[in-house]
């Protein structure tokens, strides 16, 4: 039998049987000396095994120990909290120092391989184990920030985290793939919120490690199953806050190219606001926090029936001021003379029918005149030329009995017969004598 542990004592009561125990604190005199002294009737106070376990830490020898900076809190200018990490394996330590090591700690940030000289500390009102610092001092940039620095430039040269390479994000996803851990709050935030906004998705979620040497290759896994699975519009790679360690497993290179040469639109919601991991940039999209992602995946269904209902509203308005406008329009028709009094519309045509008829009855009076004026010019000029007006001055004319004219005595010969037109009359006469 292992002597560090208490022995079996057959007086022990049996498991589940309820003892009693004083109430108030026992003197130290009555209490066991030693562990394996303790009984179920006769504990130790924890208060009494975490003094014990200080005691013996406080034995330990001081001593350097070399990692790197995951994370440090050095707001309080005297005090400040680091935790160290292996620089080799996924071992960390909580390191805390006050004082002269705190201002030392000032220039120290995430990711630096450092040095450290101190020794255990055990705080016994949480029988916490850490170690406290009283030197610290810089190795170089940190082997894991400068390598995840130089992955990130060579796949940025690669053009993995390039813009145009980014896919637009379904407006309407019917089926979300979600990778996150099992049981994980990051899992429930992005359901909830999902089902809050828009309740008709449906999930296919596909559980993994997301810290540790699994993460990488498991998530990989699970984001080529879902991007293969013709169902999944769009993908969600989960996981809640952490430290920069925790985060690391998602900016592993495999992860970063399975995330950029995926099809499926894929989202990453690792940690909080101010946590960035390689898995960010060749996303398609960076959500803050898992209900961020949540957010952006999904419309809101009352921000949608908003808009149909704007929707409906505009139309309904445009549709009632075009038939307003039609009914005015109607109306103005109606209400036109040339409706109302139809008569109205021959007033003008008659106007100018009149107008005309009078224009040209002058026209047509002025022409009767000027040919009146005329043929009365030229009557008196055929009046003026008449043999007729000759013989009303008391002129005949003298015609042979052949017709012709006689006007030279020459060609009258005693005997002819000649016709002479008086003014009134005409008188057949014989020449009896000619003259000249």
């Amino acid at each position: 039998m292992n002597d560090s542990q208490p022995p079996f004592n057959p007086a022990d009561p049996p498991v589940g049987t309820k003892i009693a125990l004083p109430d108030t604190p026992r003197p130290l005199s009555e209490l066991p000396r030693l562990a394996r002294e303790t009984t179920a009737l006769n504990p130790w106070p924890v208060a009494l095994l975490s003094q014990h376990y200080h005691d013996a830490v406080e034995r330990w020898p001081s001593g350097w120990i070399e990692g790197q900076i995951v994370e440090i809190n050095n707001r309080r200018s005297n005090s400040v909290y680091i935790t160290l990490r292996d620089s080799f394996q996924d071992v960390s330590i909580s390191v805390n120092g006050f004082g002269p090591f705190a201002q030392m700690c000032r220039g120290f940030q995430q990711g630096d391989r450092v040095v450290v000289r101190g020794r255990a500390d055990l705080w016994v009102k949480q029988t916490r184990l850490s170690f406290r610092g009283d030197k610290i001092l810089k190795v170089g940039a940190g082997d894991l920030k400068a390598q995840i620095d130089e992955l990130r430039m060579r796949l940025k040269g690669e053009g993995l985290f390039d813009s145009e390479n980014k896919v637009p994000l379904p407006e309407f996803p019917k089926t979300i793939g979600l990778v996150c851990a099992p049981q994980a709050r990051a899992e429930g935030d992005v359901i909830m919120n999902v089902n809050l906004r828009w309740p008709t998705v449906t999930f296919k979620i596909v559980h993994t490690h997301v810290q540790g040497p699994q993460c990488p290759p498991e998530v990989v896994e699970a984001i080529e199953r879902l991007d293969a699975d013709p169902d999944v519009d769009v993908i969600i790679v989960a996981r809640g806050g952490g430290s920069f360690e925790d985060l690391i497993g998602f900016s592993d290179e495999r992860v970063v190219r399975a995330t950029a040469a995926c099809v499926t639109p894929i989202v990453s919601a690792i940690g909080h606001e101010d946590d960035w991991t390689l898995i960010d940039l060749a996303a398609d999209v960076r959500a803050s926090t898992p209900t961020d992602a949540a957010k952006r995946v999904v419309p809101d269904v009352r921000e949608q029936s908003q808009l149909v209902a704007n929707a409906i509203a505009t139309m309904r308005m445009r549709l009632e001021s075009r038939v307003a406008g039609e009914e005015r329009l109607v109306e103005g028709y109606v209400n036109r003379p040339s409706l109302t009094h139809p008569q109205t519309i021959l007033e003008v045509p008659q106007r100018q029918l009149d107008d005309l008829t009078r224009r040209m009855s002058i026209a047509l009076t002025r022409i009767v005149d000027d040919a009146q004026n005329t043929v009365e010019k030229l009557q008196a000029t055929l009046t003026a030329l008449s043999p007729q007006s000759t013989l009303d001055r008391g002129y005949a004319v003298v015609q042979a009995a052949d017709g012709h004219v006689v006007d030279s005595a020459a060609a009258v010969r005693p005997g002819d017969e000649l016709t002479v037109t008086l003014r009134r009359g005409r008188v057949v006469a014989t020449a009896q004598d000619v003259l000249g």
